[in-house]
């Protein structure tokens, strides 16, 4: 298939919500780092009529046993990864209790929404009759939208309630508590 077929069925089949190829260069570069490594090669060019000339790739013997290691990696060790809520959420502190209430707030409410739209594609993939093979990663990122839901609800009603609530002096008292002791 030529980089450009793979960009457009990526993004037909909602892929694109677990990869990012937001931009087709990102493909393209993508296929100039695998031919670079012996993963795939070129198998034809086209021309169609009227279309520019399109080189067609496939998967050299090399690669699909990089890609066999890979996934068999991938899906059995959790990988540390480094998402922002959760580097944003250690810096909560920064803002006030009632700003952070309202921004959470609009997190809770873009995380429904997103939420609703994955559920909407799942019931137009599921009258489709598409297999459950091919929707598997929807159902991961669905139920950690829903676990994330969750749990900033919680968060939320934490500081509503002011079962969760911090003040600048607060802050620093708490500080000079684990402010480690001065050297001699």
């Amino acid at each position: 298939m030529h980089p450009y077929r793979m960009h457009e069925l990526i993004r037909h089949r909602g892929k694109d919500t677990v990869v990012n190829v937001a931009q087709r260069n990102s493909v393209y570069q993508t296929i100039a780092r695998l031919l670079r490594v012996g993963w795939i090669r070129a198998r034809e060019t086209r021309q169609d009529a009227g279309r520019p000339e399109r080189v067609v790739y496939e998967i050299t013997e090399s690669g699909r046993a990089t890609l066999a290691r890979w996934m068999t990696e991938m899906l059995a060790t959790p990988a540390r990864e480094y998402p922002e809520f959760p580097a944003a959420l250690a810096f909560l502190p920064i803002l006030n209790t009632r700003e952070a209430q309202r921004q959470l707030e609009r997190r809770v409410r873009a995380l429904e929404e997103q939420l609703s739209q994955a559920q909407a594609q799942m019931r137009s993939a599921n009258k489709m009759g598409l297999p459950r093979l091919f929707l598997v990663e929807e159902e991961y990122k669905q139920a950690m939208l829903l676990a994330e839901l969750n749990w900033t609800r919680k968060l939320v009603q934490a500081l509503r309630s002011k079962q969760l609530r911090w003040s600048e002096k607060w802050l620093r008292a708490v500080a000079a508590r684990f402010e480690p002791a001065p050297e001699n």
